[in-house]
């Protein structure tokens, strides 16, 4: 190892040379021998940016593509024949360090990202002393020449390959706040369709060649297919700042459900409408679970002013904002999409759109956590009187234990409300089995999380409180105790 070179694996950034790092042109200009790449055509861009740095006399490894875009007839294909290649030229490189030769190899951007450097770092490191230098990457640059934040605060950033199979790459970019798409060239009519079905082809913008003096700015959809080139890229930047997202928009209503409690279980969609909000409005326990950024508002309330809150998000929207309100678990079920449209009913706000975006239920964590006590036909119930009158909850209760229906109970109990859980418990005995098993699931995905199993006679009161939800089983609900645990389902199928 003593006598042997070091095999450099050196960054020259996304094409000025002046972006070039001062360890980079040390190295270079240091080095026995100057390797890059080049497709058949034999103009090596990343040996051009690094021409200021170099010295006389240096060797130069001139690595010739086998094949970039065109057929080839490799008994391997494509990648059999890229493979080759690899091999090879990590042999012609090691010939050098093994003679004790220093080697550059350049790589454009930086080396260890969608770099041929990789393939011979993975051949070679294991033999030969190396070492990376990182360089400035091509997303880097196209933001800069966009002069535009990629991301902020606590948005997400994701890089794509062009080359993903086009629902996937639509997929992604509904996913994420912010996004960059490399590889482009042939594959940029897939990567604008992409964007027009992801609902971002307004904000993208277009990048061509960042930072040389061939450099070329535009919106991604105003770019003609056959003149995107390789070396281009098409830029989703941060909702927070993109020139799409600050100009004036019409108001707009969007009532969002978070999921039960963990971050994971919000959707991307919901997620993607919180980031873009300039308004948020909700209970302030919901509230404070959405991460703070710039320049929203947040407009938090108590849990019992929903016809206010829906109110008062209407009237924003009504003046040009785009407010979305915030429910836990779903909105649709016993939380504010109703309260909202209710209110958006009356005339005053007849102009104003509202959107729904759907939310997993409590209902369904909590049943998850044991198994499939909701596999049938099922009811969900609120124990609240505070909306509509106990003999009606009762009614109910009666209606659906004597239906055999398993059903999930919301808002069993509050510091003010404690008689509930003990009049349904007695309700249902009258139409089901005492052994009838009962979930009682306290915080799901959150972190005072519990979960129990008990017969229906032995529901205690004082076990559940406001932050629980019951799952009540039917006659076919089992309860099986195995190694990994207990686990409780309802059959699909039903006695006939």
């Amino acid at each position: 190892m003593s006598a042997a070179g070091k095999l450099w694996g050196v960054g020259i950034g996304p094409g000025d040379p002046e972006l070039v790092t001062v360890k980079a042109a040390r190295v270079i200009g240091e080095a026995d021998v100057i390797a890059f790449h080049s497709a058949r055509h034999g103009r090596s861009i990343s040996r051009g940016v690094a021409a200021p740095y170099m010295r006389d006399g240096q060797i130069e490894e001139h690595l010739v593509y086998p094949v970039t875009t065109e057929t080839i007839d490799h008994p391997g294909g494509y990648q059999g024949a890229m493979d080759e290649f690899y091999e090879q030229a990590a042999a012609r490189l090691a010939g050098h360090l093994e003679a004790g030769r220093t080697v550059a190899l350049l790589a454009a951007g930086d080396p260890l990202f969608y770099s041929s450097y990789m393939h011979m770092h993975k051949r070679l490191a294991d033999r030969f002393e190396a070492e990376v230098i990182p360089g400035v990457t091509a997303f880097s640059a196209a933001s800069a020449a966009l002069a535009e934040p990629l991301v902020e605060g606590e948005e997400v950033f994701t890089v794509l390959p062009g080359t993903l199979p086009q629902e996937e790459l639509t997929r992604r970019l509904r996913d994420t706040d912010a996004a960059a798409i490399m590889k482009l060239g042939r594959t940029y009519p897939a990567v604008r369709q992409a964007l027009k079905d992801s609902g971002r082809i307004d904000e993208a913008r277009y990048v061509e060649r960042a930072s040389t003096d061939r450099q070329r700015v535009a919106a991604a959809d105003e770019v003609a297919d056959a003149d995107v080139p390789y070396f281009s890229i098409a830029i989703v930047p941060s909702p927070s700042n993109n020139r799409a997202e600050t100009a004036p928009v019409p108001g707009e209503v969007v009532v969002v459900g978070l999921g039960p409690g963990d971050q994971e279980w919000t959707t991307p969609e919901v997620r993607r409408e919180l980031a873009r909000a300039t308004d948020l409005v909700g209970y302030t326990t919901y509230i404070n679970r959405v991460p703070v950024r710039p320049g929203q508002r947040r407009h938090a309330s108590d849990n019992r002013v929903e016809a206010e809150r829906a109110a008062m998000a209407l009237d924003m929207a009504k003046r040009g904002g785009r407010v979305v309100v915030v429910s836990s678990g779903d909105p649709g079920v016993f939380a504010m999409a109703a309260a909202v449209l209710e209110v958006a009913a009356e005339e005053q706000w007849r102009d104003v759109p509202v959107r729904i975006l759907p939310g997993m239920t409590a209902a369904n964590a909590v049943a998850s956590r044991v198994g499939a006590p909701l596999g049938h036909d099922y009811a969900m119930i609120s124990l609240s009187d505070r909306l509509k009158p106990w003999d009606v909850v009762a009614e109910r209760i009666s209606a659906v234990a004597g239906a055999d229906m398993a059903f999930a109970v919301y808002n069993p109990a509050s510091k003010s409300r404690t008689w509930q859980v003990a009049a349904m418990r007695d309700l249902v005995l009258e139409h089901r089995s005492p052994d009838t098993p009962v979930i009682i699931g306290r915080d799901i995905a959150g972190p005072q999380e519990s979960i129990k199993i008990v017969r229906l006679a032995d529901l205690d009161p004082a076990a559940v409180d406001m932050r629980c939800l019951l799952i009540v089983g039917s006659s076919q609900t089992t309860v099986v105790e195995n190694p990994h645990g207990t686990t409780v389902f309802t059959p699909r199928h039903y006695p006939g």
